[in-house]
């Protein structure tokens, strides 16, 4: 019969190495693996006979190594407690990795990040006990590549019915986010790809990573001018619902048009669907991949909805390039967890994630009214736009101003974000004033890029009074 204790052991991994007994070899060994540091103090030991039999030695040698290092002050043994590394005993320094000093500033009014203290614990803990009672035992096992089938069937009805999608759970491919999606694509779709003229850097950056070259397309109050795509570029990557960071959907004859121009090319129509979800003061904007889903792509996922460090998102793929993502994507990695992705399919289908959606929605909506709110009153000078959705809205500021701006929000605590980094630097812009349309895809005119999702509650307040005085002290 196997001892309990050789069962119930703790692991110990020991290199009983050197001249000498067994029993002088496992005193040394012991010794070596507390001073180093590799035993911190308070770490229990395995008992005798589990160790004995782990290292192929007698129980009385282990018995008699513990015995001489509690004598000698190593080890500490009392009864009920086991045998553990003394507390006392000196242990080195670990190694410190190098660090950036300077600090965060206390402010965080930087766009795209919702409040990590908003996420749904109660009801996402309540989603994971019902959806890993009921997994079967292969989701456990090497999964598909598309993802767990019940969080694609469960998107499948979820984007029908709120972003008006036409799709079945064969055309969804779940991966870790819009960032994967497009590095996936990036080996499917040749460039180049014409990309809006404002748009995240870390995009372009990494589609020119994956040799993708990009060519920037105008953007004004309407959103994108696909009309004005240049020729050669087999892709368009566009923010419909909500032209990021600029603001505003893409008007409908534009819709039209994008669409036309991927049917007349062949090409597609990339659509990031980042938060059209989080509408306040218009009617909802279905996805354009309703118009064609022979030719758009659907990029989404909960980075902003729910957390990033939830690392699911997904495509709604084309029957043409399904296939070639798959391939893409490979056999094994990089997968998105089983356990999260089960643990979403039936956030979804208890309707959870609806409710959160709503209960943000309404606090997304509070938070923006108090920036548009206080920022009227105390900086009447700028104007604020992008604001009908989104976790974030723009504040135009006079020309030659957003250096001074950041500069300012730097010193006052303020983590924001100016909008010419947003620009791609290719973009040739002309006259037209703060929200007039340069002839290379871009509006003039400075601004910030203030995020209003992720400060906690308590010091949002001082967020906008610190952004205000910034303001104030850059414009004076």
């Amino acid at each position: 019969m196997t001892d309990a204790a050789e069962v119930l052991g703790a692991d110990l991994h020991l290199e009983l190495t050197g001249a000498g007994s067994r029993r002088a070899v496992l005193i040394r060994a012991l010794r070596e693996a507390v001073r180093s540091g590799r035993l911190a103090p308070g770490t229990r030991l395995p008992p005798y006979r589990s160790l004995a039999a782990d290292l192929g030695v007698a129980r009385n040698t282990v018995a008699d190594a513990y015995a001489e290092l509690v004598a000698e002050g190593w080890l500490t043994s009392r009864q009920g407690s086991g045998t553990r590394v003394a507390e006392r005993v000196a242990t080195p320094e670990p190694e410190r990795a190098p660090r950036d000093t300077a600090r965060p500033l206390p402010y965080d009014l930087v766009q795209g990040k919702p409040d990590p203290a908003a996420f749904p614990r109660t009801a996402w803990l309540a989603s994971a006990r019902r959806a890993l009672t009921a997994a079967p035992h292969e989701a456990f096992g090497i999964g598909d590549p598309r993802g767990r089938v019940e969080l694609r069937r469960e998107l499948a009805a979820y984007l029908a019915r709120v972003r008006g999608v036409r799709t079945g759970q064969d055309r969804i491919v779940v991966c870790s986010g819009a960032a994967h999606a497009l590095r996936l694509l990036a080996r499917v779709v040749p460039g180049p790809w014409a990309v809006e003229a404002y748009g995240l850097p870390f995009h372009r950056g990494l589609l020119a990573e994956a040799g993708i070259r990009t060519v920037p397309v105008a953007v004004d109050e309407d959103g994108a001018r696909p009309g004005e795509i240049p020729r050669g570029p087999r892709a368009v990557l566009l923010t419909p619902a909500h032209q990021f960071p600029t603001g505003g959907p893409l008007h409908p004859e534009r819709r039209a048009a994008a669409v036309d121009w991927a049917r007349a090319t062949g090409g597609f129509v990339l659509e990031d669907d980042y938060d059209g979800e989080f509408r306040y003061d218009r009617r909802p904007v279905g996805a354009l991949q309703g118009l064609a889903p022979d030719r758009v792509v659907l990029i989404g996922s909960v980075s902003k909805s729910l957390s990033p460090t939830l690392r699911i998102g997904w495509m709604v793929l084309p029957g043409a390039l399904t296939d070639g993502v798959l391939a893409a994507k490979g056999e094994r990695e990089p997968y998105s967890s089983a356990t999260e992705q089960l643990t979403l399919a039936d956030f979804l289908a208890s309707g959870a994630y609806d409710r959160h959606v709503r209960r943000m929605r309404r606090r997304h909506r509070e938070r923006r009214d108090r920036l548009v709110a206080v920022l009227a009153e105390r900086v009447p000078g700028v104007r604020v736009t992008g604001i009908a959705a989104g976790l974030h809205a723009v504040v135009e500021l006079p020309p030659g101003t957003e250096a001074a701006a950041l500069a300012a929000a730097a010193r006052h605590g303020v983590a924001v974000e100016g909008l010419g980094g947003y620009r791609h630097p290719d973009a040739v812009s002309r006259s037209g004033g703060v929200g007039g349309v340069g002839g290379g895809g871009v509006r003039e005119g400075d601004g910030l890029v203030v995020g209003y999702a992720t400060p906690p509650e308590r010091l949002y307040g001082g967020a906008l009074d610190a952004l205000c005085n910034a303001l104030h002290t850059a414009l004076r």
